[in-house]
């Protein structure tokens, strides 16, 4: 599996100039969100690669309308956020990202954080340990103000919009952890929880530590990775 993840790399970098032609071109989804033309040419694009190269995969992406099984975990299953951060991404700012994690009879094969606008891209077998320590903790912008101020105290925050550029930047010691109490996606997470543990790192969810166990699409998780 994780050579789909270096084909879908080596397919970003060629199709980015063509998404980013895409990124004004939006609609606002039932839950006030946005989803660019962009968003679903990068997941039809992702979508078609894995099909031809894991025909027997069960994919689950964020902008499909509907979980069928959404419990079974046997087989392969490969989890896509096409464009995480799309509000960044559709004003401008080139910290969004993709994220992708597959998974076979439940447990992780392979991993991958990209920001491909940046040029910054965490695939599984590529991750060391901390480069930086850091003691700025980053958390995500769908808290509400009044949980932001429950959240914060004793360091300095950052909430940047993308959890891909979240997960990246904890993995690499630029933040001491990353959080969200509310509660994200499996999608939005298990990449990055998962290059986390190769990076070294205490992960929890659901206030439990995580093992690298896949993580179904019907619910929210609450998370932290790092100290």
């Amino acid at each position: 599996m994780l050579h789909y993840l270096n084909a879908a790399r080596a397919r970003m970098r060629e199709s980015l100039p063509d998404i980013l032609k895409l990124r004004k071109e939006r609609v606002q989804k039932d839950d006030g969100s946005y989803v660019t033309t962009g968003d679903l040419a990068m997941q039809e694009m992702l979508l078609a690669l894995a099909s031809k190269m894991l025909p027997e995969a069960r994919i689950v992406s964020e902008e499909r309308s509907s979980y069928e099984n959404a419990g079974v975990t046997d087989g392969e299953i490969i989890v896509i956020d096409p464009i995480d951060g799309t509000e960044n991404f559709t004003i401008g700012l080139p910290m969004w990202g993709v994220a992708i994690s597959c998974f076979r009879s439940g447990r992780h094969e392979a991993s991958m954080l990209a920001c491909p606008e940046l040029n910054e891209w965490m695939v599984t077998g590529e991750v060391g340990p901390p480069i930086y320590q850091s003691r700025v903790r980053s958390l995500s912008s769908s808290l509400s103000k009044e949980e932001i101020l429950d959240a914060t105290s004793g360091y300095e925050y950052r909430i940047l919009g993308c959890c891909v550029y979240n997960m990246m930047s904890v993995i690499r010691g630029s933040f001491r952890s990353f959080e969200n109490p509310k509660g994200a996606w499996s999608w939005d997470i298990l990449p990055g929880l998962n290059l986390a543990l190769e990076a070294g790192l205490p992960v929890i969810v659901e206030d439990q530590s995580y093992a690298g166990q896949y993580l179904t699409p019907d619910r929210k998780y609450r998370f932290k990775v790092g100290r």
